[in-house]
């Protein structure tokens, strides 16, 4: 048995740096092979974190969001379009399942506009998932990136890779109110399932995306020092002002607090929204209201600008190349936090 790493059980060595600010590194990187992005972050297409909003906020600092696939797929369409006239240059993803008609539902979303065509589901190292990536390179028309997960060894990776994914999106288990563990033993930790594959995307020059356990700025620098392009955010954007859902108050002033509502797509609410009641594997709760996304962007960005100076690092790739990794005892985790307020 082979022992994995997630986020807490590593730190970051730091090493001679010549970068004189911050501001200096430059954090432009694929999402897929032929999408680039100004900043490395990309927003979930989870139905309480990424619509029209999110979508139009992400692109305008740089990053991307993706469309939740559980609306009707001309609401979709349509909300692509409102994205593609606002923005003519700007950068948006949809996301389909691989059952139904997923073929018509793409080439609709590309019509209007959607550059990365996201093939969502669970386990991405599936005969269905090769069906659906075959049935959509060779059947939908358009100039648009496949990205494919979710996936976390070597293997998953080889074959996405030869099956003609342009980026993989990497995690099984780790999302903040994902039950997948819980419920079926099923998962890997992220850092090494991010090594795994993309020590495999590299040699087909696939572009990986790190996708869940991402609570800090810092498990972000660590998701890209081990080699992901760019990392999927859900629970840090969830119950801002661009996420979905209204703003909803409990208590009573002056004690009052401001929630919204946030969820897995796997959660019982939300598979009985869409009229299903088996297969949970995930949560529903409330998290405080947040405010703008912007301010949390910023500083998952400061986070990340400051890593690469600490390595030395002049952009992503050359953090990627030069960052090295060390294994840390749980004390060593009680340390990296400000442990004098606990």
């Amino acid at each position: 048995m082979v022992s994995k790493l997630t986020y807490d059980d590593v730190q970051i060595v730091p090493k001679l740096s010549n970068i004189k600010h911050r501001k200096d590194c430059k954090t432009i990187t694929r999402v897929t092979k032929n999408v680039w992005l100004d900043i490395p972050l990309v927003s979930s297409p989870m139905d309480t974190v990424t619509d029209y909003d999110m979508c139009m906020e992400m692109d305008r600092l740089g990053g991307m969001g993706f469309l939740h696939r559980f609306n009707k797929p001309t609401e979709i369409a349509n909300t692509i379009q409102w994205f593609r006239k606002e923005k003519p240059d700007g950068t948006i993803g949809a996301s389909i399942g691989v059952t139904g008609d997923y073929v018509n539902d793409t080439q609709m979303y590309v019509d209007n506009g959607a550059q990365v065509i996201l093939i969502d589901v669970a386990h991405g190292h599936h005969t269905l998932v090769k069906e659906a990536l075959r049935r959509i390179k060779d059947e939908v028309k358009g100039q648009f990136d496949v990205l494919v997960g979710n996936v976390a060894t070597k293997e998953a990776a080889k074959d996405l890779c030869e099956w003609g994914a342009d980026g993989l999106r990497i995690g099984v288990g780790g999302g903040s109110l994902c039950s997948t563990r819980i419920q079926t033993g099923v998962g890997l930790p992220m850092v090494s399932s991010v090594l795994d594959c993309v020590s495999v995307a590299d040699d087909y020059d696939v572009p990986c995306m790190a996708d869940g356990g991402v609570r800090s700025p810092g498990d972000v620098c660590k998701g890209l020092g081990a080699g992901a392009d760019t990392v999927m955010l859900g629970s840090l954007l969830s119950g801002t002002k661009e996420s979905p859902g209204s703003i909803t108050k409990q208590g009573q002033w002056p004690n009052e607090v401001l929630q919204k509502k946030y969820r897995g797509s796997a959660s019982l609410e939300s598979k009985q929204d869409r009229g299903e009641n088996k297969n949970v594997e995930g949560y529903s709760t409330t998290v405080p209201y947040k405010g703008k996304v912007k301010r949390i962007i910023n500083d998952i960005m400061d986070g990340v600008r400051s890593s690469m100076s600490y390595v030395g690092a002049k952009d992503i790739l050359d953090f990627q190349s030069k960052c090295e990794f060390v294994s840390v005892t749980s004390n060593g985790v009680s340390e990296a936090k400000p442990h004098l307020l606990t």
